[in-house]
C-alpha cells in the first residue's frame, strides 16, 4: 500500500515517529515536510505548500492509497487547495492539540489554532491520537471551546469527532543493551526546559536527597524553546560534580547511551500528551520515577500490572525524594512491560489500521 504522509513540523517527536514507523512499515511511503520552526508559520502555510506539490505530483503519475498527517496540517484547507479531489481516506494523528497545550498566562492561548484542530479532525476520516489520556483531554476541551463562539454555533462537533477517534500508541527503538550498572546511581531528567514540565519539583527532590546523604549522578537533558527558566541554572550551580550530562544531546546515538546507563528516569511533568522520553527509558531499563497523573498510569498499563505502583510518587518534591531513594536500593526496572511500545509491535498494528481504514472507505472518494 501507498501512504502519503504530510508533516508540517518535520522535527522532534513528530519525526521520530514517522521516521521509526516507516523503518518497520511493511508500506510504501511519499513524506512532504517542513523544517521543524516557526511553528505558528507551518501550520497556517503547509495547506498552501502541500497542494501545490500534491498537485504537481499528481499531474506526473503519482497515486496514493491513504493520507496520512499531523495534527499541525490544517487538513480541511489542503483538500479546499487541491485542484481535484484527494480521493483517498484521510488520518489526522494528535501528538498534541492547541485547545490544552500549556500556556503560563490564559490570554497567550491563540484559539484560532484551537480551531484548525477541530476542522482537521473533522475533515478526516479517522482521528487518531497518542494516548488514551490525550483522546479524553482533548473531547472534553471542546464543548467549552464551542460556547466561546458567538451564535450560530456548530452542533454535535464532540460526538463527530469522537465517532472517528481511536487510540493509536506511537513506538519507540531503545538501545540493544543495556550498560553495566555504576557503583553510582545515575538518573535521568529529559524533557522539554518549560514549566509545565515542573523541573522545580525535580531540582527540589534533588535538593533533598544531597541533604539526606544520598551519593547520585545526574543528568539533565532538553533545551528551551523560548526563556530557559532560572531554576536550571541555579540547579547547575548547586549540582556542581554531580551533574553527569547537561543540555540538548546530539546525534542521537549519544542520548541512546545515556539511557543505556541510567538507573532512574524520572518525569515531574505537569502535562505530557504521551510521555516519549519515558516510555523510551523504561524500555532501555531504567526504573521510572512518575507522577500519578496524566498518561503514566495508562502507558504503565496499571491496571493489568499493580506491581508497578511502586513507580509512582505523590507529585510532590518530598515524596518524589522518598520514593526515589527507596527505588536506588532496589531498581527491579519494568522493562517486559514495555515491548508492547516496541516498533517491532507498533508498526504492524499502524499498518494494519491504515489498511482497515482503505477497505473500510473503499470506492468512496473524499474530497
Amino acid at each position: 500500500m501507498k501512504v502519503l504522509a504530510l508533516e508540517p513540523f518535520l522535527g522532534g517527536s513528530h519525526r521520530a515517529f514517522l521516521e521509526g514507523w516507516q523503518s518497520h512499515s511493511r508500506h510504501t511511503w511519499t513524506t512532504l515536510g517542513l523544517p521543524a520552526r516557526k511553528w505558528k508559520w507551518r501550520m497556517r502555510q503547509s495547506p498552501l505548500l502541500f497542494a501545490g506539490e500534491i498537485d504537481e505530483r499528481r499531474s506526473s503519475g503519482e497515486s496514493w492509497d491513504v493520507c496520512f498527517c499531523s495534527d499541525m496540517l490544517a487538513l480541511a484547507e489542503l483538500k479546499g487547495l487541491l485542484a481535484t479531489p484527494l480521493g483517498v481516506p484521510t488520518v489526522v494523528y494528535f501528538h498534541e492539540n492547541q485547545l490544552t497545550y500549556p500556556v503560563r498566562f490564559p490570554k497567550e492561548r491563540d484559539y484560532h489554532f484551537g480551531l484548525t484542530n477541530v476542522t482537521s479532525a473533522l475533515a478526516a476520516d479517522r482521528v487518531w491520537f497518542n494516548s488514551s489520556f490525550h483522546q479524553d483531554d482533548f473531547l472534553g476541551a471542546i464543548p467549552a471551546f464551542v460556547r466561546l463562539m458567538p451564535h450560530p454555533r456548530p452542533a454535535a462537533v464532540t460526538e463527530r469527532i469522537r465517532a472517528r477517534a481511536q487510540v493509536a500508541h506511537p513506538g519507540v527503538q531503545p538501545p540493544a543493551e543495556r550498560a553495566p550498572r555504576g557503583s553510582v546511581p545515575h538518573i535521568l531528567w529529559a524533557a522539554r526546559w518549560e514549566h509545565d514540565k515542573g523541573p522545580d519539583t525535580f531540582f527540589e527532590a534533588l535538593d533533598l536527597l544531597a541533604a539526606r546523604g544520598h551519593d547520585f549522578q545526574v543528568s539533565v537533558l532538553g533545551e528551551a524553546y523560548r526563556e530557559r527558566p532560572a531554576v536550571f541554572d541555579r540547579a547547575r550551580a548547586r549540582l556542581g560534580d554531580r551533574v553527569a550530562h547537561w543540555g540538548f544531546v546530539e546525534p542521537r546515538d549519544d542520548y541512546l547511551k545515556i539511557l543505556a546507563e541510567t538507573d532512574l528516569f524520572v518525569s515531574t511533568a505537569r502535562h505530557e500528551f504521551f510521555g516519549l522520553a519515558a516510555v523510551e527509558a523504561m524500555a532501555a531499563g531504567a526504573t521510572p520515577l512518575l507522577p500519578r497523573r496524566l498518561s503514566y498510569p495508562e502507558l504503565v498499563d496499571l491496571e493489568h500490572h499493580p506491581e508497578l505502583e511502586r513507580c509512582f510518587y505523590d507529585g510532590s518534591a518530598p515524596g518524589l525524594a522518598d520514593r526515589a531513594a527507596a527505588l536506588m536500593r532496589d531498581p527491579d526496572p519494568p522493562r517486559a512491560a514495555m515491548t508492547r511500545f516496541l516498533w517491532s509491535s507498533r508498526a504492524p498494528a499502524l499498518d494494519l489500521a491504515l489498511e482497515e481504514l482503505t477497505r473500510a472507505t473503499s470506492g468512496v472518494k473524499n474530497s
